[in-house]
């Protein structure tokens, strides 16, 4: 016998493929409102954190779905797997999980196409000057791109991608379709094949000066927390531009903003910061050239049914004992 813990929402959604994926074997759904045994355990053998359990909790601020969910995990001694819809599970409430040893899972991939064309959306945004296109909108002011304010081409320049996993493998697929040459980091330096060329993680402050858009796309890791600080922000070349969909802490935020007040980078486009939600006093908010988003590069009404997909691909795998996507690595 499985004993799965859902959201209602999930299951009536899901219901005829989620009997599918079971294929025969015996099992019990159980949602947030369930009573733990005698013994003060759920009995639970895998779950699935679903977004509508998540609703708008952060890093910092845990909705009280949310918590009871991590509450009867805690309480069943017999979790064997734990499926999120995210496409990282670096939050710190999944320190307790990794810890146990338990076998997790992700939407990884789901969210990859959204998050790229938003973020490629950055770039475009800041090499066309969208920003200052919509200040002067507001000014009722007419400013055409002319002269000393005309944009460099887009194409040709450089971009470094920090993270090749499914989202920024499309990352680079794209800006390399709009004519950008794209170098590729990840752990070790393996091909990729929309790269021009791809370096390790060791690597990426080496390559800095050569750089015109810094795009991270990587997982929040020991090697890539704080990977870029100010004195590698200062090497940019004058006018670089960096967009982040990765994870707040990859970049050394206090620094970060320095080198933005001084001038010397062009323009960000941030979907991610250190403590979410930002804070209303945070300078990055007013910063001239500098485009914040609530951490909604991945949202889009298809999202639920595509991490759905995975997780049900996943369930019947784990019921017929077989190897499962989009495993957390250790250290991840």
């Amino acid at each position: 016998m499985v004993t799965i813990l859902l959201s209602p929402v999930v299951q009536e959604r899901f219901g005829p493929r989620l009997q599918a994926a079971f294929g025969g074997h015996a099992h019990r759904i159980v949602h947030l409102d369930a009573p733990p045994g005698p013994d003060g355990d759920f009995g639970i053998d895998a779950a699935f954190l679903s977004r509508d359990i998540t609703g708008r909790s952060t890093k910092f601020k845990i909705s009280e779905t949310m918590e009871r969910f991590f509450h009867m995990l805690e309480h069943s001694r017999n979790l064997r797997w734990v499926q999120t819809h995210s496409a990282g599970a670096d939050r710190p409430v999944w320190k307790p999980i990794k810890a146990r040893g338990i076998t997790m899972t992700t939407g990884g991939g789901a969210l990859a196409g959204t998050v790229a064309v938003t973020a490629v959306g950055g770039v475009i945004a800041l090499a066309r000057r969208f920003p200052e296109a919509m200040d002067a909108q507001r000014r009722h002011a007419w400013e055409p791109l002319l002269e000393d304010r005309s944009p460099p081409d887009l194409a040709g320049t450089s971009a470094l991608v920090v993270g090749l996993g499914p989202i920024g493998g499309e990352i680079a697929r794209l800006l390399r379709a709009i004519g950008l040459r794209v170098t590729g980091a990840r752990p070790e330096a393996r091909p990729h094949e929309h790269c021009d060329e791809v370096i390790s993680y060791a690597e990426v402050r080496s390559r800095l000066p050569g750089t015109d858009w810094l795009v991270l796309a990587c997982p929040l890791t020991d090697m890539t927390r704080g990977i870029v600080d100010g004195a590698g922000l200062a090497s940019l070349p004058k006018g670089a531009h960096v967009v982040n969909v990765a994870r707040g802490e990859v970049i050394v935020e206090k620094e970060f903003i320095e080198v933005l007040r001084s001038g010397h980078l062009g323009g960000a486009w941030l979907d991610v910061f250190e403590v979410e939600p930002l804070d209303p006093a945070s300078p990055l908010w007013d910063l001239p050239r500098v485009m914040v988003s609530p951490h909604s590069s991945g949202h889009a009404q298809g999202n639920y049914d595509r991490v759905a997909g995975i997780f049900l691909d996943n369930l019947g795998r784990f019921v017929a004992g077989e190897p499962l996507r989009n495993v957390v690595q250790a250290g991840r």
